[in-house]
């Protein structure tokens, strides 16, 4: 048995997600042994002036500490640290990697926009190749969309829009991206019949939770669910859906941003069901890991 680490550095929040791999009877198995989430809110910083703020990264730096020590304590043979939106972001990304580095001794890869579609894509592909039809996965994160189309199980592109949740909250989604983003799902989904959406993140899992009608055979909600939803959280203030929906602060803000992502989607392509796997980047992570297990690269050092 083998266990792995993936550290997602996103623009909202940090994730430390530890799996143990097995192999029983010829079948190959993961199992979540650990999963921290950390809302450290790096966009904010970024977002509003351009750069990660000392204090928060003195805060990623006891963070990436607890972290490297925690995959000692779980005996973790490989990890990978990426980045996303909001480091790319960062006028003092680079120099606060080389800080973490270090300090802490965590190696972090600032991964664009389609490379973080692609790795969220390979997460459990598996999964995706048995299911006919024509899907777009939609990864809505903090700083950015990630959207791969696959029709037939095949991967037909991926996609990077700079629209997210905490870009949304900021008012820092450049002019026209929101139009870039339907012009080129409608010309990508042209003549494809029968789009559905498959989520990914932290906040269409919650979502999926929410929704009382889902389709739990299938891990799916209709469009129309979430419409319905959306319209009933929308004029609520954040203490209201933290009481009304018992979300913690840093859900309940972030919430209809999400939403209103995976709507515009839903709209443009005549999308009427979201399939919730529940797995994301941090997954997707672990499996690389796995599958290029001989490249040792990333090997934790006492």
């Amino acid at each position: 048995m083998k266990r792995y680490a993936a550290i997602d550095i996103g623009t909202n929040a940090v994730r430390l997600l530890i799996k143990s791999v097995s192999v029983e009877n010829g079948e190959t198995r993961f199992c979540k042994e650990q999963l921290v989430r950390v809302p450290l809110r790096l966009g904010m910083d970024v977002f509003d002036g351009g750069r990660i703020s000392d204090t928060n990264a003195e805060r990623m730096k006891h963070l990436m500490k607890s972290f490297r020590q925690m995959m000692k304590v779980y005996d973790v043979d490989r990890y990978r640290a990426c980045a996303t939106s909001a480091m790319r972001d960062a006028e003092n990304g680079a120099e606060i990697i080389r800080m973490i580095s270090k300090k802490c001794g965590i190696d972090i890869e600032i991964i664009d926009g389609k490379e973080e579609a692609r790795m969220i894509y390979d997460t459990h592909i598996e999964q995706f190749g048995s299911r006919k039809g024509n899907f777009l996965y939609v990864d809505v994160g903090g700083g950015s969309t990630e959207v791969n189309l696959l029709s037939d199980g095949e991967l037909r592109c991926s996609l990077s829009f700079d629209i997210g949740t905490v870009r949304i909250l900021t008012g820092s989604v450049a002019d026209g991206e929101w139009d870039a983003l339907r012009r080129t799902l409608a010309e990508q989904a042209a003549g494809l019949q029968g789009m559905n959406i498959i989520g990914s993140g932290g906040n269409i899992n919650k979502i999926y939770k929410l929704v009382s009608n889902k389709d739990k055979r299938y891990k799916r909600l209709t469009v129309n669910s979430v419409r319905a939803l959306y319209e009933k959280m929308k004029p609520m203030g954040i203490e209201e859906r933290m009481a009304h929906f018992d979300l913690k602060p840093d859900r309940a803000d972030v919430i209809v941003p999400a939403m209103d992502v995976f709507l515009a989607v839903a709209d443009v392509t005549s999308a009427e069901h979201i399939y919730v796997p529940q797995i994301g980047l941090s997954d997707g992570i672990i499996d690389g890991l796995y599958m290029s297990d001989n490249v040792m690269d990333g090997q934790l050092e006492d």
